[in-house]
């Protein structure tokens, strides 16, 4: 186990990301001993294991204890810890919300991008779905067109978009941005779905004429398990 546990580590520093689908990334995903093992050697220099169930890949970060010791003797770290400016921010979060948002819903509910759920009855015991079957592409044109006037302008999207790229947050093919290995597990949607959705990103999406799920889609499937669990008490 301990060659395996020093070929992930150094993976994991050396590449930033390693897809779910990975030998070892599973293995750590599903066997106790060896993601406790794991667990251990990341927290002796301060770092973590990032993973959550709806995300393609897992990734490393810094341990909650470390963030202000690593990161806070620089001003930006206020806003960014990787460098970003708060356009840059901006732009960011209007991609997360467009792309993961909608994800997460079809998700949650077994749903493809091309699938409305009518023809599914038995969706809910489906496995969660990554990558291109549920997370959709952005048209850089039309971000530019719908954000552009308040953040920067196409000469400002184009800088920020091959930051995002080089981050890993995001990927440009053919004008098109899509999901890049970090967005979804870096950015934690339990705390921004929320504040998204009932935040000020909200009404701005909705006059650029983007939908937004009207809740977080985590509560929906609790609601939906809880309502079940009734039911089923009650037979």
């Amino acid at each position: 186990m301990e060659t395996e546990l020093r070929t992930l580590t150094a993976r994991l520093l050396a590449h930033r990301s390693i897809p779910r689908s990975d030998v070892l990334a599973r293995r750590a995903l599903v066997d106790d001993s060896f993601r406790h093992a794991l667990d251990n050697r990341l927290a002796t220099v301060g770092l973590q294991l990032l993973d959550n169930p709806y995300a393609a890949h897992i990734a490393v970060g810094l341990s909650e204890d470390m963030r202000e010791p690593v990161f806070g003797q620089g001003r930006e770290y206020a806003a960014s810890n990787v460098g970003l400016t708060r356009d840059e921010l901006a732009w960011l979060m209007v991609i997360w919300a467009l792309i993961v948002l909608p994800k997460r819903e079809r998700q949650v509910n077994r749903r493809s991008l091309h699938d409305d759920g009518q023809d599914d009855m038995f969706g809910a015991e489906t496995p969660v779905e990554h990558g291109e079957t549920v997370s959709g592409a952005l048209s850089e044109a039309s971000l530019a067109a719908d954000f552009g006037n308040r953040l920067g302008g196409k000469t400002k999207l184009n800088f920020a978009l091959g930051k995002l790229a080089r981050l890993g947050f995001i990927e440009r093919r053919g004008g098109q941005v899509l999901e890049g290995p970090l967005l979804d597990v870096l950015l934690d949607y339990r705390i921004l779905a929320d504040r998204v959705i009932h935040g000020t990103l909200a009404d701005v999406l909705a006059e650029a004429g983007h939908r937004l799920p009207t809740a977080n889609a985590f509560e929906l499937a609790q609601d939906a398990q809880a309502a079940q669990d009734n039911e089923d008490g009650e037979e």
